[in-house]
């Protein structure tokens, strides 16, 4: 979730990749827009952009960042979101006008040739477009990483997955992982170091409340499908579900309402997943296909993308890695 003020209710701790072992279900469109951005940001974008003009800076942000699982012992599942929420409508909205703002901005920039600002402007206009969606998806079959297609919210579908015993993990950088249930999630695999491991049963025990009571708290902050109550930050949500148990008993004493709250607790409380999945936890990527893909069907730089295939080659030859075939 956007709402960063979660992080202070919640138990997290960093843990050594040492630690980690297993499947990490991993919240895939949220894993491809921080590589996305990041890659746009830092390298110059003749080196991903096609002679049509597409860019596919996505590839390399996956050649790049597959590595981290690979190296560690880690098989990654990538879980792409389906369709948004009615409820995540506002949301969406406000993120295309900052997007538009963004885009003036660099407009700009450019203009005035002012190359730091116009690296980091095309960052922060990046979306998941259906190009780097397609490549995205086909690139991860070539290397054989599990994919399974969320009906809404990727988190959800993940958080799910790892209560069914399917994935030990939950990887996503949004706290609303947590709240969709996620016994386990692991933060930071975007970026260097190790990485953090939230835990709910620990968050549930250091406030001594129910899921469905941290739920409310977080309804009270504010979410991604909604406006919280004004002044109600995450000390004062937990204090006041301590004392009145839940979100309507909170909102009875304050005088306040939130539109569509009963609707918000719902998807969280039982949001739209499946079942309908099935993937292999032994991999055995066609890495000279995948290099192809890249490099000759969507003209990316092979130098740019040249150390991340070494390393997944390593990984792969590499000896006493049950997840290769």
């Amino acid at each position: 979730m956007g709402n960063a003020a979660l992080r202070d209710i919640a138990v997290i701790e960093e843990v050594p990749f040492s630690d980690i072992e297993g499947v990490v279900a991993v919240d895939a469109h949220n894993w491809l827009y921080r590589y996305l951005t990041t890659t746009v940001k830092w390298t110059d974008s003749s080196t991903y952009t096609t002679a049509d003009g597409t860019e596919v800076a996505n590839l390399l942000g996956i050649v790049q960042g597959l590595p981290k699982f690979f190296e560690n012992d880690i098989t990654p599942v990538m879980v792409f979101d389906g369709g948004p929420s009615e409820l995540k409508a506002d949301e969406i909205e406000s993120r295309r006008e900052q997007r538009r703002s963004y885009e003036e901005q660099l407009e700009v920039a450019r203009e005035e040739g002012d190359e730091v600002a116009i690296a980091q402007l095309e960052s922060r206009t990046q979306r998941l477009t259906p190009t780097i969606q397609e490549t995205s998806r086909e690139l991860l079959r070539l290397l054989d990483v599990p994919i399974v297609e969320a009906p809404a919210e990727g988190e959800a579908q993940a958080a799910h997955m790892v209560r069914r015993g399917d994935a030990d993990y939950v990887g996503s950088e949004d706290y609303d992982a947590l709240l969709f249930g996620a016994p386990l999630t692991l933060r930071q695999l975007t970026s260097k170091g190790d990485p953090e491991l939230m835990d709910l049963e620990a968050t549930l025990e250091r406030h001594d409340l129910t899921l469905e009571q941290v739920i409310d708290a977080a309804i009270l902050i504010g979410t991604d499908f909604n406006e919280g109550v004004s002044g109600i930050g995450p000390k004062t949500a937990i204090s006041e579900i301590t004392e009145h148990g839940d979100l309507w008993s909170v909102l009875e004493a304050r005088g306040d309402t939130i539109e569509y709250g009963d609707r918000v607790r719902q998807l969280f409380r039982d949001p739209n997943v499946t079942d309908d999945y099935e993937f292999e936890t032994t991999l055995d990527p066609d890495l000279e296909a995948a290099r192809e893909y890249v490099t000759d069907e969507w003209a990316v730089d092979p130098d740019e993308v040249a150390r991340g295939f070494e390393r997944i080659e390593e990984s792969v030859t590499q000896t006493g890695l049950d997840r290769w075939t």
